[in-house]
């Protein structure tokens, strides 16, 4: 079967968050598991495309709002991520280094769409899947079917991957003309809310649609930012299935971005060794349990909750704890986060930025890892601590409630709470610290949390037999 992958985002060429994360494993587990799998994403001027060697295997151009845009098809020539990575270049727009956040970022998108169907007709084999992943693909099943220049690939499957439901591309009518000839009949497939929504229109258009855990997608029908009515109407072609992580990149056995490696034999230890080191970078106390946020600082994650839960958590447990940050998002709460640091200087620290390596390594040394999101489609963050041994403290939202159970169920092994809120969060840190103290109790659920299998092997196939139900 040969699937095509398109995203704005695949680790390591650009990533901004757990879209780059999906998209850099799950083909290349399909690839693992027979299928022919690639992925197609806009041309970045970063650090692995100015080191790697790519070849033009195609140029071609595209009209969009009736000017010429002449672009490449490169292709990194050794497929070193575990599949054939090809980037669309187009000369002003799609060559930059960041990824999003530009002003013409419609124009960006809809330009890179419009030279994948033109590139679509270059192709000798048909692809069996189109695979799109979030907004950013959204014209893509609506294109295939109802433009009268790629009509002719109308009865390929399209998937939509839905990442986060919040975000949805919206366009305004004024530039509807960027858009090849299209069927008139077919402009309410488009519509939503008065503009044209790439979202919305992908999950009318598309096959068949996921998204990234069982409960998000019943979430999806009253919580989808104006969506909801769309969700339950389509409902019947909507699929949900969890994540997974690329275990050849998370895996503390082997990875090299942390100063000393452990498995299940040896997490008590070595893990210690880690957090040692994790608390002399940040002027922390190895002593005390060391409880981590790694995330976008903004208020989806639940991030504008933190500065008010750890002042409290850190005035009424006093020397009992430490918190570090690390992420970058909202100025506002990027500012309350750097402004509480003088009040709390040996309990707490704040890295403000992405730094992978440093997440790597707070993965390894933290106890416990804080996610109090308000929404959170599937999250990786709490998949990546289990692997590493470090407890989730979550909000029961989306794929957090499918993947950690509370420690008050047999065979839990983490710490739920219900609302996002100060005071939920500040009740969830205490029972981690009381559990802190059972240090045996505390080891033992760390080897059992190491050794669920959150990988990509069973969710590929999940896709794959999704793939077949659709030819």
């Amino acid at each position: 079967m040969n699937v095509i992958h398109l995203s704005a985002e695949c680790y390591p060429v650009a990533k901004v968050g757990g879209l780059g994360d999906v998209v850099a494993a799950l083909p290349k587990y399909q690839q693992l598991a027979g299928e022919s799998a690639i992925v197609v994403l806009p041309y970045y001027d970063r650090k692995f495309v100015q080191e790697n060697n790519f070849d033009v295997i195609l140029e071609a151009e595209i009209t969009m709002g009736g000017t010429i845009l002449p672009f490449q098809i490169l292709k990194e020539s050794t497929d070193k991520l575990g599949f054939p990575l090809h980037l669309i270049r187009i000369p002003g727009l799609l060559d930059r280094t960041e990824i999003y956040s530009y002003p013409d970022e419609t124009e960006q998108f809809i330009a890179f769409q419009l030279a994948f169907l033109e590139w679509l007709t270059y192709f000798e084999i048909r692809p069996d899947i189109i695979h799109c992943h979030d907004h950013h693909t959204g014209l893509i099943p609506f294109l295939l079917s109802h433009s009268i220049k790629y009509g002719q690939f109308a009865d390929i499957p399209t998937v939509l991957t839905i990442h986060n439901a919040q975000y949805q591309g919206w366009i305004g009518w004024e530039k509807f003309y960027y858009l090849p000839e299209i069927d008139p009949a077919s402009l309410g497939l488009l519509e939503w809310g008065d503009c044209i929504n790439p979202l919305a229109s992908a999950v009318k258009c598309c096959w068949a649609y996921t998204a990234v855990s069982p409960t998000y997608l019943q979430e999806l029908s009253y919580h989808a930012n104006g969506l909801e009515s769309l969700f339950a109407a389509e409902s019947t072609k909507g699929f949900g299935i969890i994540n997974g992580i690329d275990t050849d990149i998370w895996n503390p056995e082997s990875d090299p971005m942390i100063s000393v490696n452990y498995n299940t034999q040896n997490v008590a230890e070595r893990k210690q060794e880690n957090k040692k080191l994790v608390c002399k970078e940040f002027g922390l106390s190895i002593s005390k349990p060391l409880v981590a946020f790694i995330g976008r600082l903004v208020g989806e994650k639940g991030a504008d909750l933190l500065p008010e839960a750890i002042t409290r958590v850190l005035t009424e447990l006093k020397g009992e704890l430490n918190i570090v940050i690390l992420g970058s998002g909202d100025g506002v709460i990027e500012d309350e986060l750097a402004g509480i640091l003088e009040s709390f200087k040996k309990e707490y620290n704040v890295f403000i930025g992405y730094n992978e390596a440093l997440s790597h390594r707070i993965y390894a040394g933290a106890d416990f890892l804080l996610m109090p999101s308000r929404v959170e489609p599937c999250g990786l963050n709490q998949l990546y601590s289990l692997k590493y041994g470090t407890m989730p403290i979550v909000r029961s939202t989306g794929g957090l409630k499918d993947t950690v159970i509370d420690i008050t169920v047999p065979g839990g092994y983490g710490i739920c709470f219900d609302e996002a809120s100060a005071d939920d969060i500040v009740t969830a840190i205490k029972r981690a610290v009381e559990l802190y103290k059972t240090t045996d109790e505390l080891n033992l659920l760390r080897t059992q949390m190491m050794t669920l299998d959150y990988s990509w092997n069973q969710s590929a196939n999940q896709y794959i037999d999704l793939y077949n139900s659709l030819k």
